[in-house]
């Protein structure tokens, strides 16, 4: 068996020892940097009961006539086999390379992998900014997504059917039924309290694990360091830092990235003027109804999930525009190759983050300024490059450390003969 853990998906290497040219490398442990190039869903499908993955597969359920929402054309159903559903988890096309589907809504909705240092920096938490406070956001994580049988309790079933209605019902029937096919006993496996305020953000699934451990993951977060941006060319990062106050980046984003990410959520029509959405069903307010645009996947993720959980608008969360060098692919759907292309008009008018600059220099201009972006002096970053990451300052941070470290769900791999 091996364990997954946070640093599955938010751990690299200063490559220091070996480094493959496409990813994977040896060395001294960077918490909180993203893998852009890990394949999870490669490794889910390496598992010996991927099918209990069921939750946050692309389903399709009979609630929804049968109609499936993801990259792929044909979704799972609760009586597909073990093969199906790793072919599925394997095929890029439908489960990208550096992506992860974090939402157990039966939609095929992976997103890129994100960073999680200097989380203090960070709000609301999600891409989708469903979640307002972090030690909330890591008990959803621990009791839903890490141990998805939680959703088949009552907690996790008021849950679903709060966000999906008779799709969350089938959905939690359908994973039963599953896991009692597969063999699976004696869930759900993540120790958990029972919450006084079930369904609330604190606890939407009905428990909340202890409280100190979430705290310490909270202070371990909040001390991990953003890397040094790059040097780039002094003189064109001058000229997009310029750029990037007069164009109107601003009106969303610090220049200052040691400052508090502004906690607005952006209106889905802001950021994706093509959002044209029709309703799939009925929600309970505050939620919105659930609605998709169809023939577009930017707006999947947002689906069932949004911030409408918290009384806010559906839409995205502004990021942390930092470590921003490393990345190979932009937005939170990996539909936008590299920076020059996410500036560049050619990608329309109604694109996802239709914020343009035509003249080709001052792209690259604005490119480099983004490139070169940190929290701190250009001092500071020469001197961050050369110094050891400090992995404790004190018992919550250590704690932090080694939760973040441990195994929270065990995958038993299948057998291979050579």
């Amino acid at each position: 068996k091996v364990g997954a853990s946070c640093a599955l998906c938010h751990t690299v290497t200063d490559q220091s020892v070996f480094n493959l040219p496409n990813g994977g490398s040896i060395g001294r442990r960077l918490d909180g940097l993203a893998t852009h190039t890990i394949n999870i869903g490669a490794i889910f499908a390496m598992a010996d009961n991927s099918r209990a993955l069921y939750p946050v597969l692309q389903l399709s359920l009979k609630a929804n006539k049968d109609k499936t929402i993801g990259r792929a054309p044909k979704g799972l159903t609760e009586k597909s086999s073990e093969k199906e559903v790793d072919a599925y988890l394997s095929n890029p096309a439908f489960y990208p390379v550096g992506m992860f589907d974090d939402s157990f809504d039966g939609n095929g909705d992976p997103m890129h992998n994100t960073p999680l240092f200097r989380q203090d920096l960070a709000f609301p938490y999600g891409s989708e900014g469903a979640i307002a406070k972090l030690d909330n956001f890591s008990n959803l994580v621990y009791t839903g997504l890490f141990d998805q049988t939680t959703l088949t309790t009552p907690g996790g079933r008021a849950f679903l059917h709060k966000l999906g209605g008779a799709a969350g019902d089938e959905i939690a029937d359908d994973y039963v039924k599953i896991l009692k096919e597969t063999g699976v006993k004696n869930y759900p496996f993540v120790k958990a309290a029972p919450h006084p305020a079930p369904g609330t953000e604190e606890a939407p699934l009905g428990v909340r694990v202890d409280n100190t451990k979430l705290a310490d993951m909270n202070a371990y977060l909040f001390s991990l360091e953003a890397p040094a941006g790059t040097d780039g060319n002094a003189p064109a990062v001058a000229r997009g830092r310029e750029l990037f106050r007069s164009v109107g980046c601003t009106a969303c984003h610090n220049v200052d990235q040691s400052k508090l990410v502004p906690g607005f959520v952006v209106p889905m029509k802001t950021i994706f003027p093509g959002d044209n959405p029709v309703v799939l069903a009925p929600r309970e307010p505050p939620l919105n109804p659930v609605v998709d645009t169809p023939g577009n996947i930017f707006d999947d993720k947002m689906i069932i999930v949004n911030a409408t959980l918290r009384g806010e608008v559906r839409g995205t969360a502004l990021p942390l525009l930092l470590d921003l060098a490393r990345k190979p692919v932009f937005l939170h759907d990996n539909s936008v190759p590299t920076l020059d292309n996410l500036l560049n008009p050619a990608r329309g008018a109604t694109a996802p983050h239709p914020f343009y600059l035509s003249d080709t220099a001052q792209r690259a201009d604005m490119v480099e300024f983004l490139r070169s972006l940190d929290t701190g002096s250009s001092n500071q970053r020469r001197q961050a490059a050369t110094k050891p990451q400090s992995q404790s300052s004190g018992v919550f941070t250590l704690g932090g450390f080694f939760i973040f470290s441990a195994g929270m769900v065990w995958l038993k791999l299948k057998r291979t003969t050579g």
